[in-house]
């Protein structure tokens, strides 16, 4: 049995909108996959600053923007799809933008109306499929295990660092998953920060870096150690999975310390970095006390571009770790391939999402349907 599926993901540090055209085989029970055509389509400036201060928004405006963002989504679709000439998209299955994702609160939302979406394409769109598990009292989150299970089974641990780092392997016969800790939305933002608020000299807009290319700015500075101890003592790391990040949280826990921070700016990045690579290699210190073999752990996600933090992440790795970068398409949609995926297995009325990894009450089938067709 052969799909064709159409994935999109945007990612909280607003690196753009990833659009991947797919096919999926299942046969004799095992699936192959195969990214057809890939695209990120860079947010233009307004677009990027709506989506940056969604969270701040009255009921009615963000009501507005979601329906504004499906449409803008569906014209991006359509462009997507006249460019690399393709006339069947197949399933067209669509994470959204988290706005708000607080699940011990019971909700999670993502922009970008199925509807809205549908109203512009032909075909089945699937959209919010987080809020079933929410509902089923689980976190939501992480969703890209079941494609880890079934599309990458032969590493043994899948991470991805994106706005989030975010990791799931077997263990006792479950794939348990969860987030890590901010990768490249604290980045990011902090190289954003230092260059929009020098009082001296700020930098106009549009000359404003995105992120810290491999980690050169990063490279120039120098460990704090109290902001590191303080980073690292966060409660959020003492939790056991599964467990999942959000804005919100880094708005609580991350840029309190910052302020607090007498460090200047290239010293609070490399502290940083150092950060992230001490709470990735610890979640395999504790899982693997005496590896009888060597593991392999596959990396995907925008953060694999970063030379310097993969430096620092390799440096602090337990014994008999091997960090394993696949081919620049699945580095970049991976994310967006996984979402097709789930896509097909909602068509086929299939769990696309574990429990095992989200701690809700069962494993479940997210995602709601609309079948839409091309506007005149």
């Amino acid at each position: 049995m052969e799909y064709l599926a159409t994935g999109l993901m945007s990612g909280t540090s607003l690196d753009g909108l990833d659009i991947a055209w797919c096919r999926f085989r299942c046969e004799q029970g095992r699936w192959h996959h195969e990214i057809l055509q890939a695209e990120t389509i860079a947010y233009p400036a307004p677009w990027e600053k709506n989506l940056s201060m969604a969270h701040q928004l009255p009921s009615e405006e963000l009501l507005s923007l979601h329906f504004s963002y499906g449409r803008f989504i569906g014209e991006q679709l359509l462009d997507f799809f006249s460019r690399h000439r393709i006339s069947d998209p197949g399933i067209i299955a669509c994470h959204g933008h988290t706005v708000f994702h607080r699940p011990e609160a019971g909700y999670t939302f993502q922009l970008g109306h199925g509807a809205a979406i549908a109203a512009r394409v032909s075909g089945k769109v699937i959209s919010d499929f987080r809020s079933l598990d929410v509902a089923l009292n689980g976190q939501g989150a992480p969703l890209v295990p079941i494609g880890d299970e079934l599309l990458f089974g032969k590493f043994d641990y899948c991470l991805n660092l994106g706005g989030f780092a975010n990791i799931s392997f077997r263990q006792d016969q479950k794939r348990v998953a969860f987030d890590i800790c901010p990768v490249n939305f604290v980045i990011n933002q902090l190289v954003r920060n230092e260059y929009m608020n020098r009082p001296e000299q700020p930098a106009p807009l549009h000359e404003v870096p995105a992120f810290d290319r491999d980690g050169m700015l990063a490279r120039m500075g120098s460990v704090d150690e109290n902001l590191l101890k303080a980073l690292n003592s966060l409660p959020f790391y003492t939790l056991h999975g599964p467990k999942s990040l959000g804005a919100e949280w880094v708005e609580d826990n991350i840029w309190p310390l910052f302020k607090k921070s007498e460090a200047v700016f290239c010293d609070q990045l490399r502290t940083y970095y150092d950060h992230v690579a001490k709470q990735i290699n610890a979640v395999f210190l504790h899982d693997i006390q005496k590896p009888e073999r060597e593991r392999k752990v596959l990396v995907t996600g925008g953060g694999c571009y970063n030379l310097f933090l993969m430096e620092r992440i390799r440096q602090q790795a337990p014994g008999r770790i091997e960090y394993f970068i696949p081919d620049n398409l699945t580095i970049d949609y991976k994310e967006a391939l996984v979402f097709a995926f789930l896509g097909v297995l909602r068509i086929r009325e299939e769990v696309n999402c574990l429990s095992s990894s989200t701690g809700s009450l069962r494993d479940n089938t997210g995602g709601s349907t609309v079948t839409g067709s091309p506007a005149d």
